[in-house]
């Protein structure tokens, strides 16, 4: 049973650190196929199991050597019904999938944790659609029937919390987090923005979140920011506003790129991981509250802890 659900660590305001980009780093450094993006298909055989299990020791092992905390965030971004099944899953074989990723996360915590190092396990949760684009949206009553598949699975297992990663538009994140809320499982809303600042449905974060929590009683446990560049969003964060302090936070881009040039990208463009720990540093001293710091696209390893050598 899960340690956490009702006393997330990452709330006492110690930083936490997280991984960085899954999809890209097995992807472009460790040579995988991943279709539909789809990490959780490593899973099912031998080589691809052990790939996830050094993914995620080398991150447990520098919030480990800092002192920090760590949110281990499972491998289960597509693994939702919609996409299972262009994989060819079926749903006894998705729920199995989902649970062997949580599985993984308890033996690296169970390796890595110590008393100044506490681990939290979160079951990732992805978008039913594309991830950068809106286009096929869902109503609020269809995004919890969709998402409460998954978000069931995981209450069965170690897992402490559910975060949905790469949201694009509040009723999607609305449903989703109904669905946490039925379960009883602490959830957390990350939405992606473009490079001005706004969500790809055209909101600002500031109406996606106040939106969110005006429909489900300030459901979320906090709020991040991901798959964005921090000069993409951090004009759009005023300081001692309400909502900006739901904001936990942050994974963002390694490129400055915008979502279509990634998406067009044939070259992994991995940026300036010094750089981008200094521009963390400058987002902490501006809003104090972040504590959960990790990547998306185009970092790994060495992003995540200049993140932590700046912050820390």
């Amino acid at each position: 049973m899960a340690r956490y659900r009702h006393d997330l660590p990452q709330l006492s305001g110690r930083v936490f650190l997280t991984d960085g980009g899954i999809e890209t780093t097995l992807i472009f450094h460790d040579g995988h196929d991943l279709p539909h993006f789809a990490a959780f298909d490593l899973l099912t055989h031998d080589e691809g199991y052990e790939s996830l299990r050094s993914y995620f020791r080398r991150y447990a092992s520098i919030a480990q050597q800092h002192g920090v905390g760590f949110v281990l965030e499972s491998a289960t971004w597509r693994a939702s019904p919609d996409w299972a099944e262009r994989l060819g899953y079926s749903k006894h074989a998705l729920a199995e999938v989902n649970r062997q990723a949580i599985a993984l996360l308890e033996d690296i915590r169970q390796e890595y944790e110590a008393d100044d190092s506490p681990m939290v396990i979160s079951g990732c949760v992805g978008p039913r659609g594309d991830g950068y684009s809106p286009d096929e949206q869902m109503s609020e009553q269809d995004a919890e029937r969709y998402h409460a598949e998954q978000i069931n699975t995981f209450r069965e297992t170690a897992a402490d919390m559910v975060t949905a990663i790469t949201m694009t538009y509040p009723e999607e994140a609305i449903g989703l987090t109904r669905a946490a809320q039925t379960a009883d499982m602490p959830v957390v809303i990350s939405f992606t923005v473009e490079t001005d600042g706004r969500l790809p449905s055209g909101q600002t974060l500031k109406e996606a979140i106040e939106t969110v929590d005006a429909a489900t009683g300030n459901g979320p446990a906090y709020y991040m920011i991901n798959c964005a560049h921090p000069t993409h969003f951090e004009d759009a964060l005023p300081v001692a506003e309400a909502w900006v302090e739901r904001i936990r936070g942050i994974r963002a881009n390694a490129s400055t790129k915008s979502h279509a040039e990634l998406d067009e990208a044939e070259e992994l463009d991995d940026g300036n991981p010094e750089e981008l720990g200094h521009q963390y540093q400058g987002l902490r001293r501006k809003m104090t509250h972040l504590s959960v710091l990790g990547g998306c696209c185009g970092t790994d390893h060495r992003h995540v802890e200049a993140i932590c050598r700046a912050v820390a």
